[in-house]
């Protein structure tokens, strides 16, 4: 893939607050056309302030950003008309209809699609005469969306697009999100939910402290970290009463109490073995739980390891 196939493209990106506070430390990855690419990371990663570089809201402090070949601050009026942002939150007037904020914001968006059109894409048809102030939260993020899409984007930027939803809501927005992806927009995604990013994502990246911890397809972030299978010890039996741990192809354990977590790259073979064992001896392995390494859990590992260190940095200041 070449250069001019990246519709987004960020080089050691870097964003300052006053005070000094770094929130974006060289952040580089690019964005092919008709890709859905999510942005994760826990509260204060950077996820905003770097997308918000990313849809010329802000100057970068450092390195540079071209969507659709321009830059989306100093030439704004290029890049604008071709994107749809969806922002953490919209702020609408809140005495307006759904109705009459639509068509307040297609009268500023170039080539807008039809209000009931732009309504029912979200299914908000229904609810076009409620007024703002009295809508649910899942309502606001639809009629957030409905704006975004109002221009016909050739890329969506989505903070956060289905918080406050409920469960067939958000699935619903996921399959919008998908059809507009397959359509041939190119879609970057900020989301805390691991889910939404596993259902969505062609490509990720994990930030922690404004930088990019794990990237790449869910699969490739996912084999990085072992699959897991935890159990209890039978009654009157040990750690070292289990088959030899290599092998089975274990590589790390941890026991707390009777329970017993095992940790594999090769879990088939960890799992057989195992259950020949307790099949062999005649016992049972309550709590028996095996699972194939998650995105979930490679989250939860980078998080670990970023504590971690704080603490390892901290004891090395005193």
């Amino acid at each position: 893939m070449t250069t001019n196939d990246y519709v987004i493209d960020a080089e050691g990106l870097r964003r300052t607050y006053s005070g000094g506070f770094e929130a974006v430390r060289s952040l580089s990855f690019s964005v092919a056309r008709g890709e859905l690419f999510a942005l994760l990371g826990t509260n204060g990663a950077g996820k905003t302030s770097a997308l918000e570089l990313l849809e010329g809201l802000a100057r970068p402090s450092g390195g540079s950003v071209r969507v659709l070949g321009h830059d989306p601050y100093t030439e704004r009026a290029k890049v604008r008309p071709r994107v749809g942002v969806m922002l953490q939150e919209g702020g609408f007037p809140s005495e307006l209809t759904v109705r009459e904020t639509v068509r307040m914001w297609a009268g500023c968006t170039s080539g807008a699609r039809p209000v009931d059109e732009a309504l029912d894409l979200v299914g908000m048809g229904k609810r076009e005469n409620v007024r703002v102030k009295q809508l649910s939260g899942g309502e606001r993020r639809r009629l957030d969306l409905a704006t975004a899409l109002l221009g016909r984007p050739e890329i969506l930027f989505l903070n956060e697009p289905t918080t406050g939803l409920d469960a067939e809501g958000r699935r619903e927005t996921w399959e919008l999100v998908r059809k507009l992806r397959d359509g041939g927009t190119t879609v970057l995604l900020t989301t805390h939910y691991l889910e939404e990013a596993e259902e969505l994502a062609d490509r990720l990246a994990i930030l922690h402290e404004g930088r990019i911890a794990a990237e790449g397809r869910v699969d490739e972030v996912v084999a990085e970290y072992p699959s897991q299978i935890s159990f209890e010890l039978p009654d009157g039996y040990h750690l070292g009463d289990l088959p030899p741990l290599g092998q089975l192809g274990v590589t790390g354990h941890e026991v707390a109490g009777r329970t017993v977590r095992l940790f594999t790259d090769r879990l088939q073979r960890a799992a057989t073995g195992l259950l020949a064992w307790a099949e062999a001896a005649g016992v049972e392995l309550r709590g028996l739980d095996m699972r194939s390494a998650s995105l979930e859990e490679a989250f939860l590992n980078i998080a670990r390891a970023a504590k971690s260190d704080e603490r390892e940095a901290e004891v090395a200041a005193r």
